[in-house]
């Protein structure tokens, strides 16, 4: 049936389904079965084998895998099927690439989850009552229930509509709202963007309401017939990813040219070209941290699976970086930085303020009732589900919603829209009609040309308005929200949205406190030892909004706030400038918010921005990071941003910079430790070359080390918990280098460090112990020990940029573990004789043992040495 050309009656006959009641839970079970889940398919996903094999298009991985076909031909070419090297070879990269097979896996798991926790809801209408749900749950036939700012959950023939429009721009390119209505119908051949009467899947609702009948779910929807269009979501690779693949791919040419190098070396020193062969290939080995792609890839998964704990959903990865980058929080006020549990406090009429019992404050909070959208709910009638502001009327109105609307039955309704800033709607009462506006004073009373006073009206003059405007700002000043609302009689409806909305009779102000959270305060202050300036955005009036300011200690004392029209005459140079020391922004748009990151972009800031209706999309876009609410947030606005906070409260989003910063830190912990480790490996090789000594290292013993290394240690350093300080520095700059603050050279000379131990222990082999120096097989094996548990050793080091011994240097409980496997892995291949054949090594005695154990703790002593000198150099050039 082609919904568009039928009447909303005929399309609930072609569904069999009731608009007053719905579905019955087990007709909706049902049709599940039929009609199955309301998803778009997902693109094929890779099977296990095609994820294993992909594991091999690394650079890095090609080099090794070269590698061991040079080892496989120069076995053969010498003729003694020792094949012992490639095989070796082949078996970690093979196990390296299982590793990395699980872990995709795992990862797909987790986004899977994180899919789940930000699935769309839809509110639907089930054997009578009203339910939200997952929308994947929707079948045809189901009443579902719009609102401004949702995500239409599927394709919908409308049964009701109210001043509805929605954003079709992903469906049919239509880049302005379209305007929809339940009462047409369209002709057969309508194309999408003219159907009025239907809403379609994965647009948004504009503004207004609306009412509609579930017609197609899933791949049978618009949006599903089109799905190529809508590609499957995958997280893009961040820009640290790419710096770090950059450097395996310069370290890789690094390799080869090296190896080359020594190669020609080799052969005008008239080596033989197969031993250059395998000193180049142990060279390339060595050079090569195999695992530093994926242990990074690894770390940024913990981390967000860690901000998910703590209530903020990372829906890009690239946000983690930009977190520990960000530099100002443009937060909305209301049940961000407060509780989002609006209580009137205060009435102000014609006589100034009464007490909320009295009758003419119970006759204006009535008023604010009938102009309202909350609902309640539960079998006592008592939970109230809406707007937190119009819940505030329902709570402290005597009189129930329920009785009002029978004595005053609603026949229509203009919405709030944050540009007009007034809600209007159209009650039935006696043979007339009472018209209700509430909203925003300085526009209601615009309109108003009459005031209630008492039990009569007066003429409402520029005096009184005066006077009205005033009262607004006295209890504005005392921290709480105000709305005016308003009111007429009449005979006939008028004629048009403007008439509506004028000539009203001024009934009162109300005035509302939303209290600051607990935690507001301290998050705040948390903020500004980190150096990020944490500025308040919001449409109340600027009193309010610096009143709340001032509480939690965004604004001074003596601070004052920019209004919107003020925003709207600065121009970008200006605002530019006066952003500098403005911390409080109120009676703005949307429109505004996007005016404020892009002027705080231009001044070279990186700004987070929070942000929960339709119209804040845009604004979450240009943020460098988009924070959406999860709880009051519209589905629009969610899809919008790069992370989405389930508690809608700002010290979450401190906590998720905080924990930005730490992922940063323990990223550069593991890239140094990594690097480090391997530029060691290189200069033993290196070295020994140039001093003509037999190869101190096979190259299935720096396979072995680098498997042993890269792994576990390395993976427990990226799970180093935050240390107390992370916030007591200012942001890193987002394009600074992974290398900076001289962490490239201390790469360079602790790898020198753990390098000359390695040489060391092997000369010391050599020249003492071995029987057959140019066969240095006790050599080699201390050189293997010392180089492996010098890198164990050294990971303490990266604990900490400070002293690890203040920090206690066995806290990291992830990171003993590791240190233990490793080291028996480690010495398994020494002390086994199996595995001592395989690795070619020899039984140590307990003087080798201790002589590598002493050589082994030295990183630990030079680089806390080089510590405590440092501290000493600071506190010396303090003391001048």
């Amino acid at each position: 049936m082609l919904f568009h050309q039928a009447t909303a009656q005929e399309a609930l006959e072609a569904l069999g389904t009731d608009s007053e009641r719905g579905l019955t839970p087990g007709e909706a079970t049902k049709r599940l079965g039929k009609y199955g889940r309301n998803q778009l398919r997902s693109g094929k996903k890779q099977s296990v084998l095609s994820r294993f094999f992909s594991q091999f298009k690394d650079f890095m991985v090609l080099i090794l895998l070269a590698s061991a076909g040079v080892s496989f031909w120069a076995s053969a070419m010498q003729g003694d099927a020792d094949f012992l090297d490639p095989i070796i070879i082949l078996s970690i990269v093979v196990i390296n690439a299982v590793i990395g097979t699980v872990q995709e896996l795992r990862a797909d798991k987790a986004i899977d989850a994180l899919k789940k926790l930000s699935s769309p809801k839809a509110r639907v209408l089930r054997a009578g009552k009203k339910q939200t749900i997952d929308s994947v749950g929707l079948v045809p036939g189901d009443i579902v229930i719009l609102r401004a700012g949702d995500l239409v959950p599927a394709d919908l023939r409308l049964l009701r509509s109210a001043e509805l429009l929605t954003e079709e721009s992903a469906l049919t390119g239509e880049s302005v709202p379209v305007e929809k209505d339940a009462l047409a119908v369209c002709g057969k051949e309508a194309p999408l963007a003219e159907r009025k009467n239907m809403v379609f899947s994965g647009t948004g609702v504009a503004s207004g309401a609306g009412v509609g009948v579930v017609t197609a779910t899933g791949m049978d929807t618009a949006m599903g017939h089109i799905a190529g269009l809508l590609e499957q979501e995958t997280a893009p690779e961040t820009p640290l990813q790419k710096r770090l693949g950059q450097t395996g791919k310069a370290l890789g040419l690094g390799v080869i040219i090296i190896c080359g190098l020594i190669f020609a070396l080799g052969l005008l020193q008239h080596i033989e070209p197969l031993e250059m062969f395998m000193i180049a290939i142990s060279l390339g080995v060595a050079a090569i941290p195999e695992g530093l792609t994926a242990v990074v890839t690894i770390v940024l998964a913990m981390g967000v699976k860690r901000m998910a704990a703590k209530r903020a959903i990372i829906r890009h990865m690239p946000a983690v970086e930009t977190l520990g980058s960000t530099q100002v929080i443009c937060s909305d006020k209301t049940g961000t930085l407060t509780q989002n549990k609006m209580t009137v406090t205060a009435f102000m009429g014609a006589f100034g303020q009464e007490p909320l019992e009295s009758t003419t404050a119970q006759f204006c909070l009535e008023l604010g009732t009938l102009c309202n959208n909350c609902e309640t709910e539960g079998t006592d009638r008592k939970e109230i589900s809406g707007d937190p502001t119009e819940a505030a009327f329902l709570r402290a109105c005597r009189s129930s919603k329920g009785s009002l609307e029978e004595k005053y039955p609603r026949v229509g309704e203009i919405p709030f829209s944050s540009a007009r800033k007034l809600m209007t709607t159209v009650h039935r009462s006696g043979g007339g009609y009472r018209i209700v506006s509430k909203g925003a004073p300085d526009v209601l009373i615009a309109r108003c040309t009459q005031q209630l006073r008492g039990h009569s009206v007066s003429p409402l003059g520029g005096g009184v308005k005066a006077k009205l405007m005033s009262d607004n700002s006295e209890l504005a000043g005392k921290g709480l929200r105000v709305l005016a609302v308003a009111y007429k009689d009449v005979e006939h409806l008028p004629g048009d949205d403007r008439e509506t909305e004028s000539g009203l009779i001024f009934c009162g102000l109300i005035g509302m406190e939303d209290p600051p959270r607990k935690e507001a305060r301290a998050a705040v202050l948390e903020c500004k030892r980190a150096g990020i300036i944490p500025v308040m955005i919001t449409g109340d009036h600027a009193e309010t909004a610096l009143a709340i300011a001032r509480r939690i200690g965004i604004a001074q004392e003596d601070g004052r706030a920019i209004t919107g029209p003020e925003l709207d005459r600065l121009s970008e140079g200006e605002l530019a400038e006066k952003i500098g020391s403005c911390r409080v922004f109120a009676r703005v748009s949307p429109e505004h918010k996007v005016k404020l990151v892009k002027a705080y972009q231009r001044r070279g800031m990186v700004a987070a921005m929070t942000g929960d209706g339709v119209n804040d999309a845009p604004a979450l876009k240009a943020a460098d990071i988009g924070c959406a609410m999860g709880r009051g947030g519209t589905e629009v606005a969610k899809s919008a941003a790069d992370m989405v906070l389930t508690d809608d409260n700002f010290s979450t989003i401190v906590s998720a910079v905080r924990e930005g910063r730490g992922i940063y830190r323990n990223i550069r912990r593991t890239v140094h430790f990594l690097l480090s480790c391997n530029i060691g490996e290189i200069l033993v090789v290196f070295a020994a070359f140039l001093l003509r000594a037999p190869a101190p290292l096979l190259a299935i013993q720096l396979l072995w080390v680098n498997l042993v290394t890269d792994s576990l240690p390395a993976l427990a350093l990226g799970a180093e918990p935050i240390p107390r300080d992370v916030m007591e520095e200012p942001p890193h700059k987002r394009e600074e280098s992974v290398f900076s603050g001289g962490m490239g050279l201390s790469i360079t000379l602790e790898g020198c460090l753990v390098g000359a131990l390695a040489l060391l222990a092997y000369s010391a082999g050599r020249a003492w112990f071995d029987v057959d120096p140019m066969e240095p097989v006790i050599g080699r094996t201390m050189a293997f020990a010392v180089l492996s548990l010098s890198q164990l050793v050294h990971s303490f080091n990266m604990r900490s940029e400070g002293s690890v011994l203040e920090l206690g240097i066995f806290g990291n409980g992830k990171l003993n573990l590791a240190c233990i496997i490793c080291a028996f892995l480690m010495v398994s291949v020494i002390v086994f004789p199996p595995l001592a054949a395989v690795f070619r090594t020899a039984a140590l005695t307990p003087v080798q043992w201790a002589m590598v154990g002493g050589l082994s703790v030295f990183p630990l002593i030079a680089v806390e040495g080089e510590k405590l000198l440092g501290r000493l150099r600071n506190m010396s050039k303090k003391k001048k």
